[in-house]
């Protein structure tokens, strides 16, 4: 909106657009090592004990030596997008205005591929910084359809994977989320009507609801991003796609009686009817 090489004055333009003059000289400062260091201790904290808040995970910082306090943990939390997995009001903040769907799952049997599929977003650290990771998993085969890195929080990324699945799979009778903004924004949820695929959203501090998702999480990160020490985005995401091949199709699942979730969900496909 701000024109630097326009004749009238930076001042004026922001005057005019009723911005604060400061907001447009400000450059975001870059996140120490020091933070970055705290942030991926928290995620594996977080991984071990996800029933921790604020509290306690200063507390499990400070038995290490690692001097913080609970607001700085806080801060970072919410710059990993991550909060304790227990029963809380006000869990995953909708932006205002924004539409809340129903929870669809409740007793719902899962029986088939392509029937609930769920999206979550995670932190991933790096050498040096860190993105955030958004996947689509088809709930009965734990098949990850379609994902996406990002180094900010829009729902530009997750629209992308969504978009994704939906033109190399069949498209799935409900899409379940959690009730984060990216996923109750008009683009997001336009994109799921548009392909009449019902919406659920979970309960508020429900984090059982996509706990298939969290475990995809806990195996990626202790498979594969905590082995590694990525350098670049790119390097990131050549690692990420490598890991995720051979999760699909190496990979046996207890919980699919040892298939791989590749087997899982091709192998149950419905057969179309020979014309």
């Amino acid at each position: 909106m701000i024109d630097r090489g326009h004749a009238l004055p930076i001042a004026r333009q922001a005057r005019a657009l009723n911005l604060s003059r400061g907001c447009v000289y400000y450059l975001p400062r870059p996140v120490s090592p020091a933070d970055l260091a705290v942030m991926r201790r928290i995620d594996e904290l977080h991984l071990e004990f996800p029933f921790a808040g604020s509290r306690m995970l200063r507390d499990l910082l400070n038995a290490e030596g690692v001097t913080v306090g609970r607001r700085h943990v806080t801060t970072l939390m919410k710059r990993m997008d991550i909060t304790a997995l227990y029963r809380r009001p006000n869990t995953s903040k909708p932006a205002p205005g924004h539409k809340i769907y129903p929870y669809l799952l409740r007793n719902l049997a899962v029986t088939r591929p392509n029937q609930v599929w769920a999206m979550d977003i995670t932190y991933i650290p790096m050498a040096r910084g860190f993105v955030y990771l958004a996947a689509v998993v088809d709930w009965f085969s734990r098949r990850v359809l379609a994902w996406r890195l990002s180094i900010t929080l829009e729902v530009e990324f997750c629209v992308e994977a969504v978009t994704e699945a939906l033109a190399r799979h069949r498209k799935p009778d409900i899409f379940n989320t959690d009730q984060g903004s990216q996923f109750t924004s008009g683009d997001f949820t336009g994109l799921l009507s548009e392909h009449k695929i019902a919406i659920s959203m979970d309960g508020r501090g429900a984090w059982r609801d996509n706990v298939f998702v969290e475990r995809l999480w806990r195996s990626v990160k202790y498979e594969e991003v905590y082995l590694r020490a990525y350098d670049t985005v790119a390097d990131a995401r050549a690692s990420i796609d490598r890991y995720f091949g051979f999760y699909n199709s190496t990979r046996p699942h207890s919980s699919l009686d040892r298939k791989t979730p590749d087997q899982a969900y091709f192998n149950n496909q419905p057969h179309t009817a020979a014309a």
